[in-house]
């Protein structure tokens, strides 16, 4: 419940910063449906069950939902006025209304503008004046930086475990994420509803615009690959892997034509006895030198950082500021002793 409340506050602070005439005009906003400089679109999601296991457990998430997120069980006459044509092989869809897609680009370059304005505005009302600097320059090893900063934060995703203090001391498991950007040709006029929500099933589908799709994702592990750019080959692979099971839940994808792909690293944090948490915590320990809760560890938020960034951002800023690792959850630094 905290991660989900704590990230829709940290969306509208960023739907806040950007003022609505850099977006499309003003026209739409932030949350517009169809602008293509959107941060936050609320299209809602509808996720068909694909199998009776799959069904009985949505049926359970459904009946224990949050109120500010609510999954609603949809017969499948209901599903296909959502987004024609769908399918729906157990007579069933779960849709989440409230559900959104992020761009995450735009979404971090309007949370840093949030932080500019925030600090512009107790510079005023402060008697110690404020700054916050955007510095961008390699980094070889994290004593480099012992000097500096009161406090250094660590939060590079899978490229954590590339800084020789933390080699082969972060339980992470790397894997490589495949997205096809996929258009409607001009020659075909059915396109998909103007105010359709994505869809979720065993590959995603994210709406941009009627005639504007991502599709989603594929699992490369153990991938070592950070780049963004696909090669012809990578991305004809992800293809024949993605299309099928898109076309499974969503016939119409066969009609869209390819136009690129994109990829990323995911940091991948270990499977637990509580499930694939993220890792936090202070890392002085694996510094040479003394140090008193100077290094700070985020990372491996997995595929879910989006659910989880902004609680954890809360819990790992709370720490930092106390000096104190104890507010953090124990099942998040667990990592540490399991590591010794």
């Amino acid at each position: 419940m905290e991660c989900w409340e704590e990230s829709l506050k940290l969306l509208s602070i960023a739907e806040a910063a950007v003022e609505p005439n850099k977006l499309n005009g003003g026209s739409q906003g932030l949350g517009g449906h169809d602008s293509d400089d959107f941060i936050v679109r609320r299209r809602g999601i509808v996720r068909p069950a694909a199998s009776l296991k799959n069904l009985d457990l949505m049926n359970e998430n459904a009946q224990n939902c949050l109120a500010g997120c609510r999954i609603e069980s949809v017969d499948k006459e209901a599903a296909e006025r959502l987004v024609p044509n769908l399918s729906v092989p157990c007579n069933l869809a779960f849709y989440m209304p409230e559900a959104v897609n992020v761009h995450p680009q735009r979404y971090l370059e309007a949370l840093y503008s949030a932080c500019q304005d925030l600090v512009k505005d107790t510079s005023v009302s402060d008697l110690h004046r404020k700054e916050l600097n955007l510095h961008k320059k390699t980094v070889n090893n994290l004593l480099e930086l012992s000097g500096e900063y009161d406090s250094v934060i660590v939060c590079m995703g899978a490229r954590a475990a590339s800084l020789p203090e933390l080699s082969e001391r972060l339980p992470l498991r790397t894997c490589r994420g495949v997205i096809a950007h996929l258009q409607l040709p001009d020659d075909i006029r059915e396109s998909y509803p103007q105010h359709g929500p994505s869809i979720l099933s065993d590959a995603w589908l994210a709406i941009h615009g009627p005639r504007d799709i991502r599709l989603g994702s594929t699992w490369e592990w153990k991938s070592k690959n950070y780049s963004q750019n696909v090669t012809v080959e990578e991305a004809l692979k992800a293809l024949e892997e993605l299309l099928p099971k898109a076309s499974a839940i969503y016939p119409g994808i066969k009609n869209w034509d390819y136009i690129a792909a994109k990829a990323g690293l995911r940091a991948m944090p270990p499977l637990t006895s509580h499930g694939s948490l993220p890792l936090l915590g202070c890392i002085d320990e694996y510094l040479k030198g003394k140090q008193t809760c100077k290094f700070w560890l985020f990372t491996g938020l997995g595929s879910r950082g989006l659910l989880y960034h902004a609680w954890l951002g809360k819990l790992i800023a709370q720490a930092v500021v106390s000096s104190n690792e104890d507010v953090i959850p124990s099942e998040l630094i667990a990592w540490k002793s399991r590591m010794k």
